[in-house]
């Protein structure tokens, strides 16, 4: 199964419900959007560094190791409208002021624990409706989403952080789980 295959994959089973899901099943991209929409390289680490407060290095290598800031910028710049697009960037610039207002250092400055807790902090503040009329909710779950599946779709997600048979064998639809297992990579 190839990566685009995964990811038509992954999208049905999480019911269409991601932002640019349309256009990873149609395979017909948004008319409108912004053209020439570019990321710098500075931008690049910036997002791989969002992904690793997202899904951070342990045992298994994090969304950073993955090249979760490419990834992203290929999906925004591919998948999303402009309307889409214009939420996420201003989700990239308002994070960064956030966070430097907050905590008295730039996002790239701090450890990986003090980005972690950042965004779960406005992760929650966004679900319990604190930010009702901000973009807050979008951008961080944008964030999220696009971690999660760039990571679980890569090859480092699917077979490090997953249990991954190439070719599998026979259909077993009873296997036994014990707790502390790997799930299983699409």
């Amino acid at each position: 199964m190839n990566r685009r295959e995964a990811l038509k994959t992954f999208v049905l089973m999480m019911g269409g419900t991601m932002v640019g899901a349309n256009v990873i099943l149609t395979g017909c991209a948004p008319e409108d959007r912004i053209e020439d929409l570019n990321f710098s390289d500075k931008d690049l680490a910036y997002m791989d560094e969002i992904g690793e407060a997202i899904i951070p290095a342990t045992d298994i290598p994090g969304a950073k190791a993955a090249g979760i800031g490419g990834f992203m910028a290929m999906m925004v710049q591919d998948t999303y409208d402009r309307e889409q697009q214009e939420t996420f960037i201003r989700g990239l610039n308002d994070l960064r002021t956030r966070f430097k207002n907050e905590n008295g250092k730039a996002f790239m400055d701090a450890a990986v624990e003090e980005r972690t807790a950042f965004l779960n902090k406005l992760k929650k503040e966004a679900n319990e409706g604190f930010y009702e009329e901000e973009d807050i909710p979008k951008y961080i779950g944008m964030f999220q989403d696009l971690t999660l599946l760039g990571y679980f779709t890569s090859e480092i997600g699917a077979t490090q952080a997953l249990r991954f048979v190439e070719t599998p064998g026979r259909y077993d639809p009873c296997i036994e789980y014990k707790k502390g297992d790997r799930a299983w990579a699409i």
